[in-house]
Formats: C-alpha cells, structure tokens, sequence
C-alpha cells in the first residue's frame, strides 16, 4: 500500500499531511497539532494578529487543545476547553450534540458551572485546528451562548474544503477535500 501525502506550508512551517480516507468517497488530509510545538507557536502567533480583541479562547476537546492554551498564553491569558465527557469536578454541567467529520457518531460537548464565570459577560474568540463542515464550531457557539458569552469571533489554523468560503472565520490556510 503507497501512502500519499498533501505537502503544504502553515505559519511558515513545511507540513506533510497523510491522506486518509473518510468514506468511500472522500478523503481528507490529516492534520494533527497535538505534539508540534513549533507549528503550534507560530500558527497562535499568526492568528492572534489578525483576531478580534478577545477576553477568553474556547476549543473543543482535543485536537484544539494546543492551539488554545497558545493563543492564551501569548494573548489574554485565559481558555475554556469544552470537554467530550462529564468530568468529576465539573459541577452543574450543560451540554450540546455535536457531529464532526472525522467522528462516526454523535458527541456532546460540556461545560461547567466554573466555566460560566469564565465565560458570562466576556468578548470569546473559538478557536479550532480544521473548521470543515462548522457543526463542532456551531456547537461551541451555543455552549458559549448558554453561559452568556459574547462572540468576537472563530478562529482556525485550516478551513478544509467549502469552509474556505465562509466570511465569519479566520483562518491561516485552506485545505482541500479529496473526492475520488
């Protein structure tokens, strides 16, 4: 079996990213954050200068993760992740179903009762790593929403495929689908 690759440039840094099919139609290049500090700094670095002024970052578990915690420690100082489970110490949670590409099922997205007052009254930047289809954008929204969140606006290292058309993002780079 050949492997293929989707070789691009984000924030500066050369990436190959591995092909890898969603269904028998599509296939989508894999873009993983977790573990590449270098890119990780420079895409916060680069998003940060074109974002809205922003109290707190939100991200949904896991992917965006790093980006987040960059983007507050370089910017505000201040993120929220929303989590895929009820943790122990998260009291009085709420939650939204989502439905992502790369999952086969439907999720849900929680936050807390001390997310609220991080997030009730406060200009909020989302923030992803690959916006695509917008359904874990759109439930991090309503989360944001339901606690009384202003949102300033949403933010992504990728906008694969028709995300790239969309006027109420920013993002660093667009990447495409691969239909077969």
């Amino acid at each position: 079996m050949s492997e293929k690759y989707y070789e691009m440039t984000i924030a500066g840094c050369k990436r190959r990213l591995p092909i890898c099919p969603i269904d028998e139609h599509l296939d989508i290049a894999g873009f993983i954050m977790l573990g590449d500090v270098e890119l990780t700094e420079k895409a916060a670095d680069a998003l940060l200068k074109v974002c809205p002024e922003h109290d707190v970052v939100v991200t949904a578990e896991t992917k965006g993760i790093p980006l987040c915690y960059e983007m507050a420690r370089q910017g505000c100082g201040r993120y929220v992740v929303a989590r895929k489970s009820v943790k122990a110490y998260m009291l009085n949670p709420i939650h939204v179903d989502v439905r992502s590409i790369t999952t086969d099922h439907v999720q849900q997205l929680f936050l807390s009762e001390e997310d609220h007052r991080l997030l009730e009254g406060k200009r909020v930047l989302i923030v992803d790593d690959v916006i695509s289809t917008g359904e874990s954008l759109a439930a991090m929204e309503k989360l944001v929403n339901m606690y009384g969140g202003k949102i300033v606006g949403r933010a992504c290292v990728l906008a694969e495929g028709d995300a790239k058309d969309r006027k109420d993002i920013t993002y660093l780079e667009p990447l495409p689908l691969f239909f077969k």
